[in-house]
């Protein structure tokens, strides 16, 4: 299985959602993505649930040098999220890690500030909250975003992506209420092998996502 684009993942993932809202799975749900390649795949599934649509401002703690290689993830004020295994394989320690750290957490308030405003961040509580992404390597950022939204009591919390490596959803099952993966392909290597399109998402398209959604959709 392969997605053209971030949308058309988007579109398949709402349809695999629906069916669980029509079971009376997901009472008065909340859409929350994870910016920037979250967003696009959240807004058809936000549509069809005739849901709010927000953000869920969640950074990945780089390794130092290679930033790109995720080794943990912050989400808000919380305290940060390491993958305990990547730093003993690499011997690292958390408190090393300092700058990386602040530095991510600059960067995460001014995303959260552009995408939101001033406006408050949606209240889960008793709700269904659905966190959706473009897709999980690792997933530490998905489970640094699940835990955060925990402390929320949301009535169930649902973890939406269109393609997962099979071990990382083994993992967040004991995160979430629910995974819903479209595709856990054996061979993953990388969640932009599965689309034909994965060009990065601009903070304008994000933007201009929430604020249409917005639009069409009153929020609670």
């Amino acid at each position: 299985m392969r997605f053209h684009d971030r949308r058309e993942a988007g579109q398949e993932l709402a349809v695999r959602l629906m069916e669980r809202a029509a079971g009376g799975d997901l009472v008065n749900p909340v859409v929350l993505a994870l910016p920037r390649g979250g967003v696009p795949v959240a807004v058809p599934v936000a549509q069809a649930l005739s849901a709010p649509l927000d953000v869920l401002v969640a950074r990945k703690i780089g390794l130092p040098g290679q930033p790109e290689t995720g080794i943990g993830a912050i989400v808000g004020d919380d305290p940060p999220l390491f993958d305990g295994q990547a730093l003993e394989m690499l011997g690292l320690r958390e408190d090393r890690l300092g700058p990386e750290v602040a530095r991510e957490r600059i960067e995460l308030h001014r995303r959260a500030l552009l995408y939101r405003g001033e406006r408050n961040a949606p209240d889960v509580g008793g709700r269904a909250a659905i966190i959706i992404d473009d897709g999980l390597a690792t997933g530490v950022t998905a489970r640094a975003a699940l835990r955060h939204l925990r402390h929320q009591d949301p009535a169930r919390l649902i973890l939406a992506v269109p393609v997962c490596a099979p071990q990382t959803a083994d993992t967040m099952r004991s995160e979430a209420d629910d995974i819903v993966c479209l595709h856990q392909p054996s061979d993953f290597r990388a969640v932009g092998q599965w689309y034909d399109n994965f060009d990065q998402v601009s903070d304008d398209e994000v933007v201009n996502a929430l604020q249409e959604r917005s639009a069409s959709t009153p929020r609670s």
